[in-house]
C-alpha cells in the first residue's frame, strides 16, 4: 500500500523547525527538501541546519546542482534516503554507490521534460524514483497528471523499484496518484498549511486504503 510523506520545504532555521514539527506530529517518514538556490529558483535552510528526531524515517531530496560536494554532511545525518535529480552535475551511478555503501538509500528525482529512457541505464543503482510533477522549490500547485505514463514505463523494467510523487498531492488527486502505482505520496502545503494537519493526512490516508493497486 502507498504511503503518504509530509514534506519540510523551510527557508529559515525557525521555520524548518515549525514544519518539521508539524510533520512528525502526524507519521513517522517525512520529506526534506533542500535547495541551492541554483538547480532550483530558491535556497532552502542550509544542511547544517538540518535535523530530525531519532525516531523519524527522513528521505532528502536533494535539489542542488552539484550534489557531490555535500554527500559526506549528508551521510553524517543519517537520513533513510537521499534523493538527487537526474538533472543534476553528478556521477549518479558513483553518488547511489557512496550512499549505499554507508547504509542509505539512493533515490533518483526526473523532472517533467526528463523521459524515462534519458535515464533507463542508471535506474539499477537506485532505490527509489521520485516522479516530480509539481514546480521546483514551492508548495502545492496543479500536478501534471500525465506523468503517471512514466510510472508504467518504469514498472515495466524495474519493478522492485519504488516510486515516488512529488508536486500538489491534495485529497483531490491522492487516490488517482496511487491507482496509477505511486508507492509514496509526498504532500507539501496540503499537511502543512492545514487547519488541522492530522484530519488532512488521514483524510489522505483513507482514499490511499481505498486505492485498488
Amino acid at each position: 500500500m502507498a504511503v503518504l510523506c509530509p514534506t519540510v520545504l523551510a527557508s529559515t532555521e525557525e521555520e524548518y523547525n515549525s514544519q518539521l514539527k508539524i510533520a512528525t506530529s502526524v507519521t513517522k517518514r517525512i520529506q526534506v527538501d533542500l535547495m541551492d538556490g541554483v538547480f532550483a529558483p530558491s535556497k532552502s535552510v542550509d544542511i547544517d541546519k538540518v535535523w530530525w528526531p531519532a525516531d523519524i524515517l527522513a528521505d532528502v531530496h536533494l535539489m542542488y546542482q552539484k550534489p557531490h560536494d555535500y554527500i559526506q554532511q549528508l551521510i553524517k545525518l543519517k537520513p533513510h534516503m537521499v534523493i538527487i535529480h537526474a538533472e543534476a552535475d553528478v556521477h549518479h551511478m558513483h553518488f547511489a554507490a557512496e550512499l549505499h555503501k554507508a547504509d542509505i538509500k539512493a533515490g533518483l528525482a526526473i523532472l517533467a521534460d526528463t523521459t524515462v529512457d534519458s535515464v533507463e541505464q542508471i535506474i539499477h543503482s537506485f532505490d527509489h524514483i521520485l516522479v516530480f510533477g509539481g514546480k521546483l522549490g514551492y508548495f502545492g500547485g496543479q500536478p501534471d497528471l500525465g506523468l503517471l505514463s512514466k510510472v508504467k514505463e518504469i514498472k515495466e523494467h524495474h519493478p522492485e523499484v519504488e516510486i515516488g510523487w512529488d508536486g500538489g498531492v491534495s485529497d483531490q488527486n491522492a487516490k488517482q496518484l496511487a491507482d496509477g502505482g505511486i508507492d509514496v505520496l509526498n504532500a507539501g502545503g496540503y499537511i502543512q498549511k492545514a487547519d488541522n494537519p492530522q484530519a488532512n493526512y488521514d483524510k489522505i490516508m483513507d482514499l490511499i486504503d481505498k486505492s485498488q493497486v
